[in-house]
C-alpha cells in the first residue's frame, strides 16, 4: 500500500494473520467445550456454482466458510465474520493472489478458531456457545465485485458480493433464519462489506429480536491532503471500482452524491445504516498509518518518533475521531477506540490476559455489555500517542 519494501513485508504479514491459517491439519476432536483454540474444517458450496449464480473466487473454485456449531444456550445465536486480508487492485495482484487460500478455496486449509471464537466460557463469557462462521476471503475485492464477463486472457472471476449473497442463503437453511441473536462482524478488508450489508443482514431474519453489527480495525479514513504522505485509501478505492465492478454493490445513497470509491470510507456512509453498528478501532492502526502517513513502523515500535512524526499522528488521531459515529446514542453505535499500534483484535486479543482496556474496562465485557443492551459504552483512549 505504501512505497517502502519494510512496510509491504509487515502489511502482508498482517493480512494473513487477519486470517490465522493452520500449518498443520490437526483432527482434534472437542469432548469439552473448553477450548481457548481448535481447528475447523472447510465447508465447500458447491451449489453456489451448480445453482448457476456463479459466486466464485478469484480462480472460479466456490466459495467456503468454517462453521462451529453452537450448542446449550447459545443454540440459536448466530455470529458470521466475514474475513479480512487486504485488496487485489490490478490483474497482477488478482493472478497472484489467485494461487493462494485468498483467492481460492483450493488452497484453504483448516483454520483456526480462537479469540471472539473461543469455546472458553471464562475467557469468552457472552458468546462461547454460539454458532460461529468465518467466511473465507477469496475474492480480494472486500466482497463488493459483481463483474459478469470473464477475461479468457486471465480466466479471473470478480463476484465478492454474490458470494456473500451465497453464503447467507446456505446458512439460512442451516438454521440461522432460526436465530434468536445474530451479530455480523468484519475485520480489516472484512469490516467495510460487515457494515455494507448490515442493514440487508438484518432484513434476512425478520423474527430475530437482536440482530447487531461489529467492525474490527477497518474503520479506514480519507485524510486531510496535507496529512497525507502515503498513497493513500481513496487511489486502493477507485481500483477496487473499477476492476471488480464494485460500484454495484455500494449504497445508492452515497453514491448518488459523490464518486464511488469515496463510499468505500465508512465516514461517508455509516449513516446510512439503520442496524445498531459497534466500531472497534485504534487511530494508530497499523494499516491506516501507513497507508496514509508512510512507514511509521520501526519509529511507533522503537518508541522512537520524530517531533514531525508525533504532530502527524497527533493529527491523524483527532481526524478519525472528528469522522467516528456520533456518540450521542450510544444504544444505535458504540465504539472501543483503543491506542494501540495494531491491526485487528478479535481473534488475537480476546481473551483475559491479553485483552485492550479503555477507562478501565476491557473490550470484552465492552461490546459484551452493547451487544446485549446491558450498558451502551462508547469509549474513547485519551492517550494521544500510538502505545507499541
Amino acid at each position: 500500500m505504501v512505497a517502502t519494501r519494510s512496510f509491504k513485508l509487515v502489511l502482508l504479514l498482517l493480512c494473513s494473520l487477519t486470517f490465522l491459517l493452520a500449518e498443520s491439519t490437526p483432527n482434534q476432536q472437542k469432548d469439552t467445550y473448553n477450548y481457548d483454540e481448535y481447528f475447523v474444517e472447510k465447508t465447500i458450496l458447491k451449489n453456489a456454482v451448480s445453482k448457476g449464480a456463479d459466486a466464485v473466487c478469484l480462480d472460479g473454485s466456490p466459495p467456503a466458510y468454517y462453521m462451529d456449531r453452537g450448542f446449550e444456550e447459545g443454540a440459536q445465536s448466530w455470529m458470521i465474520h466475514l474475513s479480512g486480508g487486504g485488496w487485489c487492485r490490478d490483474v497482477r495482484e488478482c493472478q497472484n493472489r489467485s494461487t493462494t487460500s485468498f483467492g481460492s478455496s483450493k488452497h484453504m486449509p483448516p483454520f483456526k478458531f480462537r479469540g471472539h471464537f473461543s469455546n472458553n466460557k471464562n475467557a469468552n463469557p457472552d458468546l462461547f456457545n454460539w454458532n460461529k462462521v468465518m467466511v473465507a476471503y477469496c475474492d480480494g475485492g472486500a466482497f463488493t465485485g459483481d463483474v459478469e464477463t470473464v477475461d479468457p486472457a486471465t480466466n479471473l472471476y470478480f463476484r465478492g458480493a454474490r458470494i456473500f449473497s451465497a453464503v447467507m442463503e446456505d446458512l439460512l437453511s442451516k438454521g440461522l433464519k432460526d436465530a434468536k441473536n445474530a451479530l455480523l462482524i468484519g475485520s480489516s478488508a472484512g469490516a467495510y462489506p460487515a457494515m455494507l450489508y448490515c442493514d440487508r443482514f438484518s432484513k434476512l431474519l425478520p423474527n430475530t429480536p437482536r440482530i447487531k453489527c461489529l467492525t474490527d480495525s477497518g474503520y479506514f479514513i480519507d485524510v486531510n491532503k496535507n496529512l497525507q504522505k502515503g498513497k493513500g485509501f481513496e487511489t486502493i478505492y477507485k481500483a477496487l471500482v473499477t476492476l471488480h465492478g464494485s460500484a454495484k454493490a455500494l449504497p445508492k445513497s452515497c453514491t448518488s452524491r459523490m464518486k464511488p470509491e469515496l463510499c468505500f470510507f465508512p465516514q461517508n456512509m455509516q449513516q446510512y445504516i439503520k442496524t445498531p453498528l459497534y466500531t472497534i478501532m485504534s487511530p494508530f492502526d497499523i494499516v491506516q498509518v501507513g497507508t496514509s502517513l508512510g512507514d511509521y513502523y520501526n519509529a511507533i515500535k522503537q518508541n522512537n518518533c520524530s517531533a514531525n512524526q508525533k504532530k502527524n499522528l497527533r493529527e491523524l488521531r483527532m481526524e478519525l475521531l472528528s469522522k467516528l459515529p456520533n456518540a450521542s446514542d450510544t444504544k444505535s453505535r458504540g465504539g472501543f477506540i483503543d491506542s494501540q499500534f495494531h491491526h485487528t483484535r478479535l481473534q488475537n486479543y480476546w481473551k483475559p490476559q491479553n485483552v485492550s482496556v479503555v477507562n478501565n474496562v476491557t473490550m470484552i465485557k465492552a461490546f459484551g455489555d452493547w451487544y446485549f443492551d446491558r450498558q451502551y459504552y462508547y469509549l474513547i483512549d485519551k492517550h494521544d500517542l500510538p502505545i507499541p
